[in-house]
């Protein structure tokens, strides 16, 4: 339906996250990361997403499947990144970072390989 969209904030151990927009086709988050905090190392089995850096300094790390694990990839605001599914990834900031998520709905395909928070496992629905 067109028209005005209800924006939902939910607090995370690590910032907080906006979402802006949610049906069944797509979702769009502004994600807050406070400087010092990390999201969980994790990968998705069907969310596709691509994150853009609006604000901040923050470590990024991807791994490429070739053996060397987690690798820290350059990643500057103004830079854009894509994660497909079965990509396992993180986010640390630096400093107290703005990012933009677009994505697939699947809100709850997180599956966290390693988390600072006690979050391990996968999301539940």
């Amino acid at each position: 339906m067109d028209g005005k969209t209800t924006v939902k904030i939910v607090q995370k151990p690590w910032g907080h996250e906006v979402i802006w927009a949610a049906n069944e086709l797509y979702v769009g988050k502004v994600l807050h990361i406070t400087a010092g905090h990390a999201l969980s190392v994790q990968y998705h089995n069907q969310k596709d997403e691509t994150i853009h850096l609006l604000r901040g300094q923050m470590i990024y790390r991807v791994d490429f499947k070739d053996g060397a694990g987690l690798v820290e990839v350059p990643f500057a605001t103004g830079e854009s990144y894509r994660n497909t599914p079965g990509v396992i990834h993180q986010m640390e900031a630096v400093t107290d970072c703005d990012l933009l998520e677009a994505s697939t709905p699947h809100l709850d395909d997180v599956v966290r390989l390693t988390d600072r928070y006690g979050r391990e496992g996968t999301s539940a629905p």
